[in-house]
C-alpha cells in the first residue's frame, strides 16, 4: 500500500524544479530529541516538572522569566544545551542532496526552535523559522538592543530539579534579563523582527518559483499546532504544488496530495533509494 505513494513521492521530487522543505517537531525525534507530545513525553524527558504538575504549554510561557527566572532558564537552557549538542540526523543531508540540483534550489519553513536545519548546513538565508529559535535572544525590558545571538552563554543546568545555576544571560545594553528570541505561549513580548526578514526572503524566493514545479516535503507536522500543516496546504493549493506529507501518526492529506505514515528519515530514505 506504501509502495505506490513512495514512487509517485519520488518521481514528483525527481521532477522538481523547487523543494519546499516544512517541518514540525517530528523532523528531530530521529536525531533523539524529545517532541513532548502529550504531558506523558514530556514529563518522561523533565521529570522534575512532572512533580511540579507543569506541562511543557505552562512552561513555555514568557511569565516565568520575571516570576522564576532560574526555573524559566532551566526548561529553555536545557534545551538549548540538547540542541547545540545534538547531530542533524542523515534526512536533513538527503534534503539538501535534493535541493542541490534544483534550478531554484530549497527553503525550509519550520516551528522548529532547534537550530538543526542550519546546524545540518542548510544556508541560514534560505530558512523561516515562524517560532524564532533558541540560538537567538531578546531583552526582557524591551530597551532596543535588537536580537542578540546565544553564542556566547554556556547553560548551567542542574540535572536533579532542571533550574538554572550560575550566571543567567543578561542584556549589554541596559543589564536585564535576557530570553529566548522564541515565541511562547501568550507571548505579547516577542520579537518577530528577525522572523520578518526570513518572510521577506521566503516570499521573495517563492515568487522566483512561481508554479514552475515546486513539491514541499513536510516531516513531523502535526495537527496540535498546525501552522506548518496549514502552510503547506495553503501554498500547495496557491501554486499548484505537490504535498508529500510525512507523519508516522497523521499523514491525512488533501485529495491528489501525497501521505506517507512514516518517520521523516524512514521515508525520505525509502524516496531517496527509489531517486
Amino acid at each position: 500500500m506504501i509502495e505506490g505513494p513512495l514512487a509517485r513521492a519520488a518521481a514528483a521530487i525527481r521532477d522538481a524544479s523547487a523543494l519546499l522543505v516544512t517541518a514540525g517537531a517530528g523532523m528531530g525525534v530521529d536525531s533523539g530529541l524529545p517532541d513532548f507530545r502529550g504531558n506523558e513525553g514530556f514529563w518522561r524527558a523533565y521529570p522534575p516538572f512532572a512533580k511540579l504538575g507543569l506541562s511543557f504549554v505552562d512552561l513555555a510561557n514568557p511569565r516565568w522569566f520575571s516570576r522564576d527566572p532560574r526555573l524559566a532558564w532551566g526548561f529553555y537552557g536545557h534545551r538549548l544545551a540538547l540542541y547545540r549538542a545534538t547531530r542533524p540526523h542523515e534526512g536533513f543531508s538527503i534534503l539538501r542532496r535534493w535541493a542541490a540540483n534544483k534550478p531554484h534550489g530549497a527553503f525550509v519553513f519550520t516551528s522548529n526552535v532547534d537550530g538543526q536545519f542550519q546546524r545540518a548546513g542548510f544556508d541560514p538565508e534560505r530558512v523561516l523559522e515562524c517560532h524564532g529559535a533558541l540560538d537567538w535572544l531578546q531583552c526582557t525590558d524591551g530597551c532596543g538592543v535588537g536580537i542578540l545571538r546565544a553564542d556566547d552563554w554556556e547553560p548551567d543546568i542542574d540535572e536533579s530539579s532542571f533550574r538554572a545555576r550560575g550566571k543567567l544571560p543578561e542584556c549589554p545594553r541596559c543589564g536585564a534579563l535576557l530570553r529566548p528570541n522564541v515565541l511562547m505561549f501568550g507571548d505579547g513580548e516577542w520579537d518577530g523582527a528577525r522572523e520578518d526578514e526570513q518572510s521577506v526572503r521566503f516570499e521573495r524566493w517563492l515568487g522566483a518559483v512561481g508554479r514552475d514545479r515546486l513539491v514541499i516535503v513536510e516531516c513531523g507536522a502535526g495537527t496540535g499546532v498546525p501552522t506548518v500543516r496549514m502552510t503547506s496546504e495553503r501554498l500547495s493549493r496557491a501554486l499548484g504544488a505537490t504535498l508529500v506529507r510525512i507523519n508516522v501518526r497523521e499523514p491525512e492529506v488533501p485529495p491528489g496530495q501525497l501521505g506517507l505514515p512514516l518517520g521523516a528519515l524512514e521515508a525520505l530514505s525509502a524516496i531517496d533509494a527509489r531517486l
